[in-house]
């Protein structure tokens, strides 16, 4: 599949493509929908190194994430992914395994490559904030750190979203509450763990918190068992993300509890499954689409050409209700 192809498609020139792909203005709106529509039907994939070499700047972008299993994850690469690709760019993908110490090699790895744009998901270490202030690329950090220069952030309020689902729990009559932390320490997820104690404390709600050794489905179940082993018995159980939530409703099965029946469950990111999960999940929605459309216009000029400047960012929580909450049962053992 050519860019000629994609012309005739769409009924106009290869250079009207040509500026389409690489963001030149001077393409009327109705035309520029056609093109891109004609893209998508014909599942063109411009090659970004052969445009590298002929105009002498690169056509890929970096992106460091914590762990690209996590479906959150791979949903924002995915989605990040798309966009670029309409752009005539392609990703670069490292993961520093939580691990902040790999965060700077990756960095450096990118910088070395030279490339058009780096975006580091969730986390990020202080000391190479300098670094990407000086470099002479655009930087995206989600989570972490202040937009200013050729530094975005884009921030998500994790600690609201804690709160419409503690708040939802409490108006749902639930007065013992538990909650699955993050297996290691991120900030988004770390900001959650605080603000469920915050909130729980606040409101009088008896609690407990319980980390698991890993993330997923597994970690979900396993931090439910010890949960129960302890003796303390939740009305309402809080997961960190829908990955660990789910997994925390397939335990509280194996021991006999219905949800919400016996305890309502909550996850956090809204995932895909956990629409489609038996019950589906509570949760909270992050606007995953709208996070990849943010990182590449922040990491590439505009229709004009210019190129981003950073700023601040600032996304909001949605509550999404589904069928793993309840009302609090009328006894519960302790």
């Amino acid at each position: 599949m050519s860019l000629r192809n994609v012309a005739a498609k769409a009924g106009v020139g290869a250079a009207t493509v040509s500026r389409v792909l690489n963001g030149h203005p001077g393409v009327k709106a109705s035309t520029r929908s056609r093109i891109l529509r004609a893209i998508e039907e014909l599942k063109y994939r411009p090659n970004p190194h052969a445009r590298s070499l002929a105009t002498g700047k690169s056509r890929v972008l970096g992106l460091v994430m914590a762990n690209p299993y996590n479906p959150f994850f791979a949903d924002i690469y995915q989605a990040i992914e798309s966009q670029a690709v309409q752009r005539g760019y392609e990703i670069e993908l490292a993961s520093s395994h939580t691990d902040l110490g790999q965060i700077l090699p990756c960095v450096q790895q990118f910088l070395a490559q030279k490339v058009a744009g780096i975006a580091l998901f969730p986390e990020n270490d202080p000391g190479i904030l300098d670094d990407l202030r000086e470099a002479n690329v655009p930087v995206v950090l989600f989570d972490t750190g202040e937009g200013g220069d050729n530094i975005t952030s884009i921030r998500f309020d994790h600690r609201r979203g804690t709160r419409m689902l503690v708040e939802l729990l409490f108006a749902l009559g639930h007065r013992r509450m538990a909650y699955i932390a993050a297996p290691r320490l991120l900030t988004p997820t770390e900001e959650r763990r605080l603000e469920f104690i915050t909130c729980a404390s606040r409101l009088g709600v008896e609690w407990r918190t319980v980390a698991p050794v890993a993330d997923g489905f597994a970690g979900g179940r396993e931090a439910t068992r010890d949960l129960l082993r302890s003796g303390f018995r939740p009305t309402a159980l809080l997961g960190v993300n829908d990955w660990i939530a789910v997994g925390a409703v397939r335990e509280l099965r194996n021991q006999g509890l219905s949800t919400p029946g016996d305890v309502s469950v909550t996850g956090f990111d809204n995932i895909t499954l956990s629409e489609f999960s038996c019950p589906s999940l509570t949760t909270i929605h992050i606007p995953r689409g709208d996070i990849g459309r943010l990182v590449v216009e922040a990491l590439l000029p505009d229709a004009s050409g210019a190129p981003p400047k950073g700023r601040l960012i600032s996304l909001d929580p949605e509550l999404i209700v589904r069928e793993s909450t309840g009302a609090a049962p009328a006894v519960t053992a302790r």
